[in-house]
């Protein structure tokens, strides 16, 4: 099972519902799809969605960087590769594109292993469960304390327990907390609420809004503080009785491991792209010892297969941002979402996607 070619494709396409996190986003969804062909026939995708752009400059990566390194290689030696390609690339970075690269190949390797195993991944990693909870996100503070909160009411009607909202950036902390109180009076009790900073607060003003959360019973508080600010995650975490997430904008094991050690987050939420399916089942079993749980950014149709073969999964976020585009997606039912059965990871875009949204890796 050698690698025999791997295949680049940009595609840019329309929002359906264009996000309303940052005033006048305007930026078409772009994806890189990367097919890993096999010798014997087999062909793996793997997939990037940079939400604020870049998948030309990956695929200069790739190119240059990544592909060269794997043809020929037996596509089942994905940890061999992995650790490979990132000690290879240790003088471009460590982080960032490289990572995002790597990450678009390792997926497809490990789609291709799937096919050929006659497996979906969850039950090729060994399952765990075969449905895990998702969250309805996408609650965007653009949208102002009415939009939000119709934007979670629609979650609910559709059978979803949990909901996330945004703070920071585009209200003062006072405005931000009416929010909040009014998403709790409209949904009620039983319906839970995570809400996502986005790194906007300094530590002490995100203690200052978490006390006031703590009396609305929230879920979880998102990236309170700079993705860096290991110190201010630990401050936020000890003043406050609310869960702390975060982990979305950290690259690998090594980049998460000063927030597991300083006991700064009870969820971590590992980006697919920023280390590939490889990196995040590592990060897995490096957090289960604290008791910390997965909650991934992002890509639910490709994390169920994580979350239902680990132990310490936790959640799924939820956006509809690929469902027009895949082959029979799978949909959340009643809160839960169950992973495809087909080989690998069961995922496909759309013919008509793949042809009508291309776009050159010139500018």
């Amino acid at each position: 099972m050698q690698i025999k070619d791997v295949h680049i494709t940009l595609l840019s396409v329309p929002w359906v519902e264009p996000p309303a996190f940052l005033a006048g986003f305007d930026w078409q969804r772009e994806f890189l799809v990367l097919e890993v062909e096999t010798s014997d026939g087999i062909t793996g995708m793997g997939f990037l969605q940079p939400i604020t752009g870049g998948v030309r400059t990956v695929a200069a990566c790739l190119r240059e960087q990544i592909i060269p390194r794997v043809l020929g290689r037996d596509a089942t030696h994905i940890e061999a590769l992995w650790k490979e390609l990132y000690v290879a690339n240790h003088m471009i970075g460590r982080m960032g594109v490289v990572l995002f690269a790597i990450s678009a190949l390792d997926m497809a390797l490990w789609d291709a292993l799937g096919k050929r195993a006659g497996l979906p991944l969850y039950r090729l990693w060994g399952a765990f469960r075969d449905e895990v909870p998702v969250y309805g996100s996408g609650c965007y503070r653009g949208l102002g304390g009415d939009g939000m909160v119709a934007k979670a009411q629609r979650y609910v009607a559709q059978g979803f327990k949990a909901i996330k909202m945004q703070v920071a950036h585009l209200h003062t902390l006072q405005q931000d907390v009416a929010h909040v109180r009014q998403m709790r009076d409209a949904l009620g009790p039983d319906i839970e609420i995570m809400i996502d900073v986005n790194q906007g607060w300094t530590a002490d003003e995100a203690i200052r809004a978490g006390r006031h959360f703590e009396e609305l019973d929230i879920a979880w508080l998102e990236e309170p503080v700079p993705v860096d600010d290991v110190k201010g995650y630990r401050r936020v975490s000890r003043a406050l009785r609310l869960p702390i997430a975060g982990g979305e904008n950290h690259y690998t094991r090594w980049d998460m491991q000063p927030l597991v050690e300083a006991q700064a987050v009870s969820i971590l939420q590992p980006d697919v792209m920023r280390g590939g399916l490889t990196e995040l089942r590592k990060i897995a079993a490096m957090a289960e010892p604290w008791g910390i749980r997965i909650a991934p950014h992002l890509f639910p149709e490709l994390m169920v297969h994580l979350l239902c073969s680990i132990p310490n999964g936790l959640m799924l976020e939820y956006m509809g941002w690929m469902d027009d585009l895949l082959v029979d997606p799978p949909l959340p039912r009643d809160g839960m979402l169950r992973p495809p059965e087909a080989p690998g990871h069961g995922l496909a875009f759309q013919p008509t996607v793949l042809a009508d949204h291309q776009m050159s890796e010139t500018a």
